[in-house]
């Protein structure tokens, strides 16, 4: 294939539009975590039942989850600059509807319009680096911050909903998202400038766009409903049944249409179906954490949320760290493997630190250390895993390829949140039953059997990390991008990469 200059020449503005891609990238990672601490406070202002209670967080995952993939094909046929700035003035106007809500059914809608756009917003401004950042070192500092943001983003978000609800208002953590999308938006309108060489001119799959979006609504609809009525209910087993059927007849549709909303070569290709399944494996392990500290430190330990959104921060600042300082220095000299899986084994070190906590465990000896270990460890591991996300991906596909990495994390924080509170909500149970007869401070039985709980889950997601390690050393056979001199070189398995693209080479 000739070399593209439009995809070749580097834009001079690049360094100042990854500013607004990064901040556009925070807003919609912080969201994930940010209305959580807000809730039972929205919940008793707009007289929201405990049975609907979930849906506030719920609605977002359904349209998040379910659209990612006809949104990401959209930002690779529409334009990946036009699908950012439209996806980040809806997530404003959402926003604003959620934080002016004077009943359920507003809330509850602003949360579905949320997903919606963000699903636009988050494929759109991955594979925006993607093409932009094509210089081997260039684009390992790049994906470094980007993958710091997509990291740290819902610890900040638990920081910020915390400040914001206990002082202002709620309403707050909503009405924040709207000066963060204003100037993300007005910035990449006249800073981004998108190869025109990398668009997707193809006609959209609409049979495509239909099986895989009921088929993801059902899968994450499965888990989150598995967490509150129990993995034999009829609706939740019914689900993940659904969710199988559509996705298979998904596949096959993608198999034989002339133009597949997810080319499966996308999934085929050894390294990328290695990041998706490690990273989809971490986020599992992430999210159930973030529930269970949130749960210990502001109930047994008896922080506020601001105080517990502070004792998130060694989190935040091991992401960066491994991020920036190790990712992104080494990843142009060491293959992907070696950053991505001892990445994942430093994580599983801090979650197995976190299988000691006890009631009366100190912060600083305990928690502390076990969160700088896991985010030095996800943020190592989740840089290059960023970056080969879009992999020997054609230009135009990368949209597509970018929504793959943001749907793993998706139905992993999904299944994280579901699995894991199962587990912790069965173990505590248990605990409490078997202790009561000899219990002489019914509090202290709730707190002992609650933070059990925590730890006997905790052990699970030790596991889960540790098998994403195991697929990150096995699945991710990438040299590196040091002296990557071609686009795809000779392990470029999609065929049609386009040559100007340096990516890392695959060894076979």
């Amino acid at each position: 294939m000739p070399k593209s200059p439009d995809i070749s020449l580097p834009d001079p503005r690049r360094w100042q539009a990854l500013v607004f891609i990064a901040l556009a990238q925070l807003m919609v990672v912080l969201d994930s975590t940010i209305v959580n601490i807000a809730l039972p406070t929205a919940q008793q202002d707009l007289g929201i039942s405990d049975g609907n209670r979930q849906w506030v967080i719920t609605a977002y995952a359904l349209a998040f989850g379910g659209l990612l993939l006809f949104g990401g094909r959209i930002a690779d046929l529409w334009g990946r600059k036009q699908a950012f700035v439209v996806g980040l003035i809806g997530f404003a106007l959402a926003s604003a509807l959620g934080g002016a809500a004077t009943n359920e059914a507003m809330m509850l809608a602003s949360r579905a319009l949320q997903g919606a756009f963000g699903a636009l917003l988050a494929p759109a401004a991955l594979s925006l680096l993607a093409v932009m950042f094509t210089d081997a070192k260039e684009r390992a500092k790049a994906f470094g911050i980007y993958g710091a943001i997509a990291g740290g983003g819902a610890a900040v978000g638990l920081l910020l909903g915390g400040f914001l609800t206990e002082y202002l208002n709620w309403r707050w953590t909503f009405y924040v998202n709207i000066p963060f999308a204003a100037v993300a938006a007005i910035g990449a309108y006249f800073v981004i400038h998108e190869p025109k060489g990398a668009r997707n001119r193809s006609s959209l799959d609409v049979p495509g766009v239909i099986l895989s979006t009921l088929g993801l609504v059902a899968l994450v609809y499965g888990f989150t409903r598995a967490e509150h009525s129990g993995w034999s209910d009829s609706l939740t087993i019914g689900s993940f049944v659904a969710s199988v059927v559509l996705l298979a007849a998904f596949v096959l549709v993608e198999a034989k249409v002339k133009a597949p909303l997810l080319p499966l070569r996308v999934l085929t290709e050894r390294n990328r179906a290695g990041v998706y399944l490690s990273l989809g494996l971490a986020i599992i392990a992430m999210f159930g954490l973030f529930l269970f500290l949130t749960f210990y430190l502001q109930i047994v330990k008896g922080y506020s949320p601001v105080k517990t959104g502070f004792a998130f921060m060694p989190m935040v600042v091991g992401m960066i760290t491994g991020s920036t300082q190790i990712g992104a220095r080494l990843m142009t000299r060491v293959p992907p493997r070696m950053l991505m899986g001892p990445g994942f084994v430093l994580a599983a070190l801090g979650m197995l630190l976190l299988t000691q906590m006890e009631v009366d465990s100190s912060y600083a000896a305990v928690v502390m250390p076990a969160q700088l270990l896991l985010g030095l460890g996800m943020g190592t591991a989740f840089m290059p895993a960023m970056s080969l996300s879009t992999y020997g991906v054609n230009p135009a596909d990368s949209g597509v390829a970018s929504a793959m990495v943001n749907t793993s994390q998706q139905v992993g924080g999904a299944i994280g949140t579901a699995l894991l509170n199962t587990i912790a909500a069965s173990a505590t149970t248990s605990y409490i039953s078997s202790h009561a007869a000899g219990a002489a401070d019914p509090r202290l039985l709730e707190f002992q059997g609650m933070v059990h709980g925590f730890t006997t889950a905790i052990w699970w997601a030790v596991g889960i990390l540790a098998a994403a390690a195991v697929i990150a050393f096995t699945m991710v056979t990438a040299r590196g991008a040091a002296g990557a001199e071609a686009a795809g070189g000779p392990g470029a398995s999609d065929g049609d990469t386009d040559e100007a693209v340096k990516m890392p080479v695959i060894a076979h």
